[in-house]
């Protein structure tokens, strides 16, 4: 009989523990991050003048910030006055896991991150979020850049059922982005209605990453207007909310 007690506080216990961590998860509201990778300053301005009137917010994860131009630095500051992010893409856009498997984690904190955080700080951009040039990562990256950026985002791969996609937020720092540019193979607005489908029947937050916003497509690497029209409509239609990845680490700590 004691044993049977015994055995069921535990389970009552773990029960309660399992609620109380479902609850953690679920105490935001549905939304997405929209984060753009690179340097087209031009076009993300163009793009944020048609979609201001959704009251959007985007992450801009910029590169080689020492080769922009004061005009498109001025509207980076333009972008970042009215609510949007300004994140870190690295300082000469090496792709992170090759070049540490060449030159170490040490050389690839001293050419590519450290005079990126240099440059913006010296620019007047706070920086907290990084997103990896390419979208791919490792273990080792992922533990040296915690200590320097609040949020990390990679990009997710697959095409799967949008319940196991890796694309939502899931209470930690280390992200992972659906690429909605028309060269990603999986890309298409009937599937990224079924990922904002799922993020507003189970409270998650979506996170898409693109490069370069265009009305029409000319090149890979571009996102048309229509498909960002396409989710912000979504958003404001069903009473959702737009993040930028620094607004995930504001989550983490409630």
């Amino acid at each position: 009989m004691r044993i049977f007690i015994y055995k069921s506080v535990f389970i009552l216990t773990m029960l309660s523990l399992f609620s109380c961590q479902d609850k953690k998860t679920n105490n935001y509201k549905a939304g997405v991050v929209i984060s753009f990778d690179d340097a087209y300053v031009d076009e993300w301005l163009d793009a944020d003048k048609i979609l201001n009137k959704y009251d959007w917010k985007a992450t801009f994860c910029v590169c080689r910030i020492d080769s922009i131009g004061q005009p498109q630095l001025i509207k980076l500051h333009q972008l970042q006055d009215e609510g949007h992010e300004i994140a870190g893409h690295g300082y000469h856009h090496y792709n992170a896991v090759k070049f540490v498997k060449q030159n170490g984690i040490d050389a690839y904190l001293k050419q590519e991150i450290n005079p990126m955080m240099a440059s913006m700080k010296q620019q007047n951009f706070n920086v907290t979020s990084f997103a990896y040039p390419y979208g791919e990562r490792s273990s080792e990256l992922d533990s040296a850049l915690s200590h320097k950026f609040k949020m990390i985002r990679g990009r997710d791969f697959e095409d799967i059922a949008p319940e196991k996609e890796g694309c939502y937020y899931r209470n930690s720092k280390f992200l992972y982005a659906f690429d909605i540019d028309n060269n990603h193979i999986h890309f298409s607005v009937p599937y990224l209605l079924k990922l904002l489908e799922d993020a507003k029947k189970n409270n998650k937050i979506l996170i898409l990453s693109s490069h370069k916003p265009v009305k029409n497509l000319t090149a890979n690497y571009q996102t048309t207007i229509a498909t960002l029209e396409f989710v912000c409509k979504y958003i404001k239609q069903n009473d959702m909310q737009f993040y930028t990845l620094s607004n995930l680490d504001n989550l983490n700590h409630k």
